[in-house]
């Protein structure tokens, strides 16, 4: 065992007076018998009784005429040991009780420190304890050993009170502000409410009602009116003096007109305004129609028979019958089917509608099928989020000519479905703890583990795994603590000894003598029992081997060396440690005896310890048996430590009284994953688009509360879309303005108009229009300027004002590029239109106007020229920001249009050329003087004369310049540069030009 200082030693008993027997010079020397060794069973039973043995050697061997040594059988004795039965006593408790208010009276002396943290309060726990006897159950609790019984009660931490918590109620849906048929089912508007935070530990349940519904208060009937058509009037003819001086027009008859009196009705069936018919039941009923009053000679026929009945297929026709009365059945003109027939045929009207797909498909929408698609709440009750679902495409419906037609003709909801799937997500999965360890230690602290290990990886957004091992594994690790005094070495008696050499005849000096180690359990409730070696300390193992001696005859014997001294509790070098032996038996010669004492220093960590109490680091925190999340306890061990590091018995700390370290134990928080909560899917919003392609409808959700710890992330998608149905637009389309139509002249005040149809479009940029009903059109436009316009047309001598030409940019009076004023210019102009330009002076009014502006520019005009082109080219003023002017550019510096000769050509059948020198015509020779001008020409015999070429020459050549001309050139502004687009800007600096 350990050496400890003296002074921690009970005080030694009296000693005891016995006999004893010192060996002469020759006798055998014998040692004392050892102790008795551990009993072999804690109790004894029909099958194994317990024994223990002690055993005793020869130290030296007799001389001659000495006492001789005992026989070996009397160097062993036995003994019975734990004669009594085996019964055993051992405390046993029940699982800990909830943590509940702790009960005035039972006091709670534990110390246990909940680390400063905000608590609901201390409550107690308390179990039973109680001693039984292995063989016969429980017993009176005297039989068990007080020192080790269980504590019953110990101090906890209460729950905190988790009231539910819930949002608000969310707005009601909108009821619909129009009228409602009076035959529609009830509308219902809905709302509903997400729970935060269930109820915990007692707390304020949640409410049942997490969805509400009911019915739209005030919502509006549509009043209902009918039209009432009364009976067609006679058939009025044309009055019958007009009819008088037409042929065969004597007798009233022929084609006229005939009217009713259509008016409007209530519900109740009395009279209402026409108005009220007209926004509520549809189009009025014709007020007037044809009708015939048939003549002596025309052939009257009976009225057409209703048409015979189409079959399903598109390709069929109907026909109907008529056939003559009267007088007209002997008529022979009437008998005539060409002219009068008696059956009429035509196609059967077919609607066949053809859809095409627009758009993406949408999402896949897990909560629809076509009823849901309508706008409106969610269903009560938890969304599902994954499986089975329909994802849509829009389509747009055609007729049979192509025209495009509400998208429910070819099909209900307006949309191809098909099914589609959102895959679920999957948490991770891990098996179920392991069994515990055994302690890793067995002296002082150690841990134990459990492990799980992994099963399933989490996929689709599923709630991730906690950080695991490169093995997949998950650990957990509590503390324990093995008491070091359970486990210890057992060593049996030492061998003889036995002596070296073979030739050595006397069998007496130095040898070797061994004996048996064995690591046992020294547990209370166990006895003595062999375990494997490794639960023993290592660093502290018996010697199995050791030298010894066997004293020869006549030699001096002595005895084994004794404890060494101890040293003191702290130690110094300077204070020695002795052990000593005695001699056992005088030597016969006078050789001396070897010595009987030995010393050394006492040496820190060799043969001096110092001892303290070590505390481990805080264990994880440990929580109730089935508890995932929450409050819970962390621990530290306290063990005691030897100076070299050597973990040891509690028991010598305990002895030196030293200062035990607290907190040994402390309250902690493991948090509890939170899995991510969405709100439940808005309702579809409307159309971006109320017809065409590309509208969309979005729907959306919003995160309520958010993934915490190891809970389930929140999905990525947070809005749906999905197209809308392509439904038809219907817009009123203009035609070209019609020429100016005079009434009754040729010129003079007159209208254009133009033609309003109704088309049918997707309102896609390449959309083909196709005309349709006018009624699907709504109102006409209301401006009758839209389809009519005053115009005239000029007569012979009179003066006509254009309209105004747009007002011109901004412009400041700037010298090379800096402004000297602060306010600019813009003007506009107009021009006059006259049949004659002769007349030009007899018309009156302005023809320019300026106004000031602000933010002008200045800008730079220079002079732009065309190629060349049979002597001409065009020439005209381009502003520095691009746009060809007229005006702005200094006539003074005008490059020329036309190109002449100089000297001019004057000589006969002379012209000027392309190089802008004199030539001769086709047909002529030039002869040129030494300066290098034309002398004159000389025909070139056997040619023709081509005086007309002369004239036809001179004319092209002739520059272009007339009064109206010059007339347009001061507000119009030619399109020079090729596929400009056509721009009238009007410089008041144009002024210059006229």
């Amino acid at each position: 065992g350990e050496e400890v200082p003296h002074h921690l030693c009970s005080e030694l008993p009296h000693p005891e007076v016995v006999a004893c027997e010192v060996p002469c010079a020759r006798d055998c020397v014998v040692s004392e018998w050892s102790p008795w060794s551990l009993c072999s069973h804690s109790c004894s039973s029909k099958n194994a009784e317990g024994t223990q043995s002690r055993s005793r050697s020869i130290l030296a061997l007799p001389a001659e005429g000495g006492k001789a040594c005992p026989p070996e059988r009397a160097l062993q004795e036995q003994r019975a040991c734990n004669e009594h039965p085996c019964v055993h006593f051992f405390w046993e408790t029940s699982p800990w009780s909830s943590c509940s208010e702790d009960v005035p009276g039972i006091a709670l002396n534990a110390s246990v420190s909940w680390a400063g943290e905000a608590t609901c309060g201390v409550g107690i726990q308390t179990r039973r304890v109680f001693c039984r006897k292995s063989s016969s159950g429980q017993v009176t609790p005297k039989r068990c050993p007080e020192s080790v019984r269980p504590e019953a009660v110990r101090p906890c931490l209460l729950p905190c009170r988790k009231d539910c918590v819930v949002t608000l109620f969310s707005e009601w849906t909108p009821c619909p502000t129009a009228c409602q048929p009076g035959n529609a089912t009830a509308v219902r508007q809905s709302r509903y409410r997400i729970i935060l935070q269930d109820s915990a530990s007692g707390g304020q349940a949640c409410p049942d009602t997490l969805y509400e519904e009911r019915e739209c208060e005030d919502v509006p009937i549509c009043p209902v009116y009918r039209w009432k058509s009364h009976r067609w009037s006679p058939c009025v003819l044309v009055p019958e003096w007009v009819r008088q001086g037409l042929p065969g027009q004597s007798e009233a008859c022929g084609h006229g007109l005939q009217s009713r009196a259509v008016t409007c009705l209530s519900e109740q069936g009395g009279p209402a305004a026409v108005g009220d018919c007209a926004r509520w039941a549809g189009a009025m009923p014709a007020l007037v129609q044809e009708c015939l009053v048939p003549c002596k000679e025309d052939c009257t026929f009976t009225p057409w028979s209703k048409f015979t009945a189409c079959s399903s297929d598109c390709d069929t026709t109907r026909s109907r019958r008529r056939s003559l009365t009267g007088r007209s059945r002997k008529q022979d003109k009437c008998q005539n089917t060409e002219v009068y027939p008696q059956v009429e045929t035509e196609p059967c009207p077919c609607e066949v509608f053809t859809s095409q797909p627009h758009g993406n498909w949408s999402d896949c929408i897990i909560s629809g099928g076509p009823s849901e698609l309508q706008l409106g709440m969610p269903a009560p009750g938890v969304a599902r989020e994954c499986g089975e679902g329909v994802r849509l495409r829009a389509i747009a419906c055609y007729d049979r000519t192509g025209r495009l037609v509400e998208p429910s003709r070819c099909s209900s909801s307006g949309y191809i479905e098909e099914p589609c799937t959102v895959p679920c997500p999957f948490d991770c999965k891990l098996s179920s703890w392991s069994s515990w360890s055994p302690c890793s230690s067995s002296c002082g602290p150690g841990v134990r583990v459990r492990s799980k290990w992994l099963k399933e990886k989490p996929y689709n957004g599923g709630r991730p795994c906690p950080k695991l091992d490169l093995k997949n594994q998950v650990h957990e690790a509590v503390p324990c603590y093995s008491e070091c005094n359970q486990y210890s070495w057992e060593v049996g008696p030492w061998s003889p000894c036995k002596i070296n050499g073979e030739q050595n005849s006397l069998h007496c000096g130095e040898g070797i003598q061994t004996r048996k180690v064995r690591c046992v359990s020294t547990a209370e409730d166990h006895g003595v029992e062999t375990v494997p070696s490794a639960l023993c300390n290592q660093a502290e193992v018996p010697e199995t081997v050791q030298k010894c001696s066997l004293y020869c005859p006549s030699e001096c014997a002595v005895s084994d060396w004794g404890q060494w001294s101890p040293c003191p509790q702290v130690c110094d070098p300077n204070i020695m440690q002795t052990r000593t032996r005695k001699v056992l038996r005088s030597p016969v010669s006078s050789k001396p005896c070897p010595e009987d004492s030995q010393m050394k220093p006492c040496i820190l960590n060799q043969n001096c310890f110092q001892y303290q109490y070590n505390l481990t680091g805080w264990s994880g925190c440990q929580l109730g048996a089935n508890a995932t999340c929450g409050h819970g306890e962390r621990r530290r061990l306290l063990s005691c430590q030897r100076s070299d590091g050597a973990t040891v018995s509690m028991q010598l700390c305990q002895r030196l009284h030293l200062e035990k370290p607290v907190p040994t134990s402390s309250r902690c928080v493991v948090g509890c994953a939170v899995d991510c909560q969405l709100s439940p899917w808005s309702a579809w919003s409307q159309c971006s688009h109320t017809c065409g392609t590309g509208g969309q409808m979005v729907r959306g959700r919003s995160v309520v509360l958010r993934a915490a710890g190891e809970g389930r992330p929140c999905p990525e998608q947070l809005t749906q879309h999905r197209s809308c149905p392509v439904k038809p637009c219907y817009s009123w389309l203009l035609g070209p303005w019609s020429p100016c139509t005079v009434q009754g002249g040729q010129c003079g005040d007159g209208l254009q108009v133009r033609n309003l149809t109704c088309v049918v479009h997707d309102a896609a940029v390449s959309a083909v229009s196709r005309p349709v009903e006018d009624a699907l059109c709504g109102e006409l436009p209301s401006k009758e300027s839209v389809l009519q316009l005053p115009c005239s047309v000029p007569c012979p001598g009179d003066c006509h004002l254009t309209e105004w030409s747009e007002w011109s940019s901004c412009e400041l009076t700037c010298i090379n590029g800096r402004s000297f004023e602060t306010t600019g210019r813009q003007s506009r102009s107009r021009a006059f239109i006259v049949q004659s330009a002769e007349k030009r002076e007899s018309c009156s009014g302005q023809e320019m106007e300026t106004r000031p502006c602000s933010g002008g520019k200045c800008y730079k005009y220079l002079w732009q020229s065309s190629l060349w082109r049979d002597n001409v080219r065009t020439v005209w003023c381009q502003r520095s920001d691009g746009m060809n002017v007229t005006g702005g550019c200094p006539l003074r510096t005008k490059p020329a249009e036309v190109r002449h000769c100089s000297p001019a050509c004057r000589k006969p059948f002379s012209y000027c050329t392309q190089k802008g020198v004199c030539g001769c015509e086709r047909g002529y020779t030039e002869v040129m003087r030494s300066n290098g001008f034309l002398d004159y020409c000389v025909k070139v015999p056997g040619l023709e004369d081509k005086k007309a070429d002369v004239k036809t020459i001179a004319g092209k050549n002739k520059p272009v310049n007339s009064k109206m001309h010059d007339i347009f050139k001061g507000w119009s502004i030619q399109p020079f540069n090729p596929g400009e687009k056509l721009k009238y800007e009007w410089n008041r600096l144009s002024l210059e030009g006229f």
